[in-house]
């Protein structure tokens, strides 16, 4: 390619970017998705129009810390109503709700964990 060639093109700025193998395979996987099969394009289109997403997780560890004192609080009150013989059928119910709870938080988190990987 000659010198001309290269003022005649509308891009003339090179960019290179390194990756792993496992991240090749998931762009040229997505390439296919979209129907493009021009890497440069399917990067420029990326790069100009796609978006990237920055989520501030720490209300989410709040949540865990929360959940997990939550959890040994009611550990506690359980052992204490089991020594003592204080409404074991309540306590019983409430560890069920809070396994139940804990469930769906994690469900929850292990969702958002897949929206924010890179």
């Amino acid at each position: 390619m000659g010198a001309g060639t290269l003022k005649q093109r509308k891009r003339g700025i090179h960019l290179h970017v390194m990756v792993t193998q496992e991240e090749r395979d998931t762009i040229r996987e997505r390439m296919t998705e979209a129907g493009i099969t021009n890497a440069g394009a399917f990067m420029r289109k990326m790069a100009l129009n796609g978006y990237v997403l920055h989520v501030d997780l720490t209300p989410v560890r709040e949540l865990v810390s929360l959940q997990r004192r939550c959890a040994n609080n009611l550990n506690q009150i359980a052992i204490h109503a089991n020594t003592y013989g204080v409404y074991p059928e309540e306590i019983a119910g409430l560890q069920r709700d809070y396994t139940e709870l804990w469930g769906k938080v994690s469900a929850v988190l292990e969702q958002l964990a897949e929206v924010v990987k890179l």
